[in-house]
């Protein structure tokens, strides 16, 4: 490869942390062994995002998803950067034109951790307690499961929020596992959350690398990290999000499982409050196309939903 592959992420510890995996597994891929050698084929450059720049409050309220990707793909469209390295719960289902998904990491546990220094676990906080969470989709489960309990947005990096848990902001908060574990900040955490009692979100713990659609060259350097089972397992939770129109203010979670050529998928939809919520859980067996196979059986799940909610249901959690 004669260019310098230009990776761009966020400027936050895990993103960086997860565009560092990423360019060892470059190195790995392609025998660069040295830290001499990866410098000369390879430079991260951080970009700031808008989500990154709204700290203070719900990033419902100004788009979702998109605040987290918009900057780092005009950055890749007007050739600034080779290289997107996304956490693809932040990717909206729509790429901009020119653009596409070429290769997802291994996935780590997409399962969340409950923090806190009250309690062993949601089900022991006290009534009352104040719960944080940047995501509206752990606000909405914990008021479904805990509807005694008070919930507060609370924004920032990992690092951020533990610190407002630290210094009683809250009473427990949820992160995801995987990023505790890249961060080498596992031990901070109280309990691991099982999926039966708190489904996670789309595509959590997945990390997707985005291209031009036209650059052949950087395609073929990334063709080798892409773990098949990952990309088949978001294409179905990717399917369901689009087919219910999801984003970042819409609390959606879902999660695909694969067990050989058997797929189970079980995705959620609830209202905010927690008042409300629906549920599907379908398996198929995988075949000729997986990929393809894995986004009809997300996009089925998701139509079940819309008409077992309703529209009125659907258009009202749309914050």
């Amino acid at each position: 490869m004669a260019k310098l592959l230009n990776i761009g992420t966020r400027g936050s510890p895990l993103a960086l942390a997860q565009s560092r995996e990423t360019l060892q597994r470059l190195a790995d891929a392609h025998g660069w062994p040295s830290e001499d050698k990866i410098r000369e084929k390879a430079d991260i450059v951080t970009i700031v995002t808008s989500g990154d720049k709204i700290q203070d409050k719900a990033l419902r309220a100004f788009g979702g998803k998109g605040l987290f990707t918009k900057e780092i793909e005009d950055a890749l469209l007007d050739g600034r950067i080779d290289l997107a390295v996304h956490s693809m719960k932040d990717v909206p289902t729509k790429l901009p034109d020119g653009l596409r998904l070429c290769a997802f990491l291994p996935r780590e546990d997409p399962r969340d951790a409950f923090i806190s220094h009250k309690a062993k676990s949601l089900e022991e906080l006290p009534a009352g307690s104040v719960v944080g969470a940047a995501s509206i989709r752990r606000q909405a489960q914990v008021l479904k499961a805990r509807p005694d309990l008070k919930v507060e947005t609370i924004r920032g990096t990992v690092e951020t929020r533990l610190r407002k848990l630290a210094d009683g902001e809250v009473d427990a908060t949820f992160l995801a596992l995987a990023g505790l574990r890249r961060l080498g900040l596992a031990d901070k955490l109280t309990a691991i959350c099982e999926v039966d009692d708190m489904l996670p979100a789309v595509a959590q713990a997945a990390i997707g690398l985005e291209v031009r659609s036209d650059d052949a060259e950087t395609l073929g350097m990334l063709a080798p990290l892409n773990h098949r089972e990952t990309e088949i397992r978001l294409s179905a939770e990717r399917a369901f999000l689009a087919a219910l129109d999801g984003s970042c203010r819409t609390p959606i979670a879902a999660l695909a499982e694969l067990d050989g050529d058997a797929l189970r998928f079980r995705g959620q939809v609830l209202a905010p409050d927690g008042k409300e919520s629906h549920d599907v859980d379908r398996s198929i067996r995988l075949e000729r196309d997986p990929v393809a196979e894995a986004y009809e059986l997300g996009a089925k799940a998701g139509d079940d939903i819309a008409k077992a909610a309703g529209p009125a249901f659907l258009d009202a959690i749309k914050l």
